[in-house]
């Protein structure tokens, strides 16, 4: 934008300078050169900083992402890997169901964690972030793909980032 202005304002002083050499007989009433009006001075106003709140909104993700994922949601997927493995199919389907419960559970906390960060990007970032978790919670296709520990080792860094990429952004 400041471009643009300079742009126009050097171009209307070398036609400003332009007219002044001219060999021009001035003895006859010239029409007065075009002028333009000054350009409104750019915005100086600093860009709001939000790295403190930042800095805390992401501390708290952070611990979600520990606890919960690492925690409770692989602790859920590690029964349910266990119990295909012995093909307990109704105990396998009980942990299934504890490892969306905990899925949903995370994406309710991002939600709620940056749902009042002040960068209104982190916030929508949070939201995005949520909505994706939140929605394999309820399609289940991930969790259902995993069963063997194989699977879950090949997968599962995949996924994460793939739930965490929007915030991980302005957590990293």
């Amino acid at each position: 934008m400041r471009r643009a202005i300079l742009a126009v304002l050097a171009g209307g002083l070398l036609l400003t300078g332009a007219a002044c050499d001219s060999d021009a007989d001035t003895s006859e009433i010239a029409a007065p050169a075009a002028t333009t009006a000054p350009a409104a001075p750019a915005s100086t106003a600093p860009a709001p900083d939000y790295s403190a709140d930042t800095e805390k909104v992401c501390g708290r993700l952070d611990k979600i992402f520990s606890a919960a994922l690492a925690g409770e949601f692989g602790a859920a997927m590690g029964k349910m890997i266990a119990q295909k493995e012995a093909k307990q199919a109704e105990e396998a389907a009980k942990a299934e169901k504890a490892a969306a419960a905990e899925l949903k559970s995370v994406g309710a906390q991002i939600r709620e964690e940056t749902v009042a960060a002040q960068d209104p990007e982190l916030k929508a970032a949070g939201e995005t972030s949520a909505a994706k978790i939140e929605k394999s919670a309820q399609n289940r296709d991930y969790i259902e793909k995993v069963k063997t520990s194989k699977d879950l080792d090949r997968t599962l860094k995949t996924q994460v980032q793939e739930w965490l990429s929007p915030v991980t952004g302005y957590c990293a």
